[in-house]
């Protein structure tokens, strides 16, 4: 029986390992195969991470853009939470489908195979892992299995969205998804360091409590692993799905066009502005996009804007495919000019932390995930090339045996 587990850690940059807060990981990525330039897609947020491990692609294909997307309701663009439990049923009411690419679990489900995802982080990305319930995700907003059947009682998982959420989700993880052999792909999800960091400053000793709290989970869940080999062919992936950045101030993208003469395409839902952190995309209906377009320059201007992306450079990052998607602005470092120190976009919603961590742009910290693979016949080694999240699907699958066709990752195995 082969089988995999999937351990990720959100938000745990690459550039935090190797520093004597997480030893564990650190000795796994001498030990396993190690992905030495593995990067974020774009926007560097969870939601669409999820959806790029889960479907093998990029945004552009898989069709969820953002922690925030806009939709075209009504003839407006009205602006939308991914992370909310019940955005996959709206996203399919609005446009007829949750992704537009087959995920693990459907590909596992088809072949008779079953997939199990426990995840801890918003309930958006823990769906967007399986939106049409080929396997089972259990999350604390709600748990589901095949057919997209509500799991009761002792099925559900209901923990705390904190680390002591992290380790009672590993422990049942342990003790029920990884001594099972009729579990072909087991993924647990642990919501920190990315929780932790939300709220607490880039390598305050909170963040880095979380990091030594994540190691531990990791080291347990790999014991489990060793005593499911006696009687099963396990791979072992070991990941995260972006880093952090400090955010330094913030900016609303969105009162800044209106100052500029937008403020009735906004009203009238004729432009609408997203928030993925530390980046924004920008919407337009085809009698606006001129008008939004003329801004642009002077936005490049602003001491906040560190880069300017059209729909070509969108296009380029796996971005592309949405008509209604005009532009992004990845924001800049702040006027204190401390190195990580970056701009936030603010939504309007709530108030945005200072001093804390965030992600969604193109910055170094926040786009240097990590990745290694561990399985007793795979030697210790470096992939030196580019990967991406979007590999991370083909090479499951293809140790399971399982096609990975119209997957626009690569698989790192043989």
């Amino acid at each position: 029986m082969k089988r995999v587990i999937l351990v990720v850690c959100d938000g745990l940059g690459r550039d935090w390992l190797g520093k004597g807060h997480t030893p564990f990981i650190d000795g796994c990525l001498r030990a396993g195969l190690r992905a030495s330039d593995h990067r974020a897609v774009f926007p560097s947020v969870t939601r669409v991470s999820a959806a790029s491990i889960a479907t093998g692609c990029f945004p552009g294909s898989h069709g969820l853009y953002g922690n925030q997307v806009a939709l075209m309701e009504q003839g407006r663009l009205v602006v939308s939470d991914v992370g909310l439990p019940g955005f996959v049923a709206h996203l399919r009411e609005v446009t007829g489908r949750a992704l537009r690419r087959r995920t693990m679990a459907d590909r596992l489900a088809a072949a008779g195979l079953r997939q199990v995802a426990y995840s801890n982080v918003s309930a958006g990305a823990a769906y967007f892992l399986d939106p049409e319930h080929g396997g089972r995700v259990l999350h604390r907003s709600g748990s589901y299995g095949p057919g997209g059947v509500a799991l009761q009682g002792a099925d559900h998982l209901a923990i705390s969205h904190d680390l002591d959420g992290d380790r009672a989700m590993t422990e049942r993880f342990c003790t029920q998804v990884v001594p099972d052999d009729d579990i072909a792909v087991g993924i647990l999800w642990l919501a920190n360091p990315d929780l932790t960091l939300h709220h607490q400053a880039v390598g305050g000793p909170e963040h880095l409590e979380a990091l030594r709290v994540v190691d531990t989970l990791a080291e347990k869940t790999l014991a489990a692993v060793e005593r499911a080999r006696e009687h099963a062919d396990i791979l072992v992936g070991l990941c995260s799905d972006h880093g952090h950045e400090a955010i330094g101030d913030s900016i609303h993208v969105g009162r800044w066009l209106a100052s500029k003469g937008l403020a009735d395409e906004l009203e009238q839902g004729r432009i609408a502005v997203a928030s993925q952190g530390t980046a924004g995309l920008i919407y337009a209906t085809p009698d606006a996009r001129a008008a939004l377009l003329e801004r642009l320059a002077g936005m490049a201007q602003e001491p906040w804007a560190g880069r300017i992306l059209g729909v070509d450079e969108l296009r380029a990052l796996g971005l592309g495919g949405d008509e209604a998607l005009a532009a992004a602005v990845d924001t800049a470092r702040n006027a204190r000019g401390i190195a990580g120190n970056r701009w936030l976009v603010a939504d309007g919603e709530k108030a945005p932390e200072i001093g804390c961590g965030h992600h969604g742009g193109l910055g170094p910290d926040e786009t240097r995930p990590f990745l290694v693979l561990m399985h007793p016949q795979v030697a210790p080694a470096v992939v030196g090339d580019a990967t991406s999240l979007p590999d991370i699907a083909p090479t499951l699958l293809r140790f399971l045996g399982q096609a990975c066709d119209g997957m626009e990752g690569r698989s790192l195995i043989g």
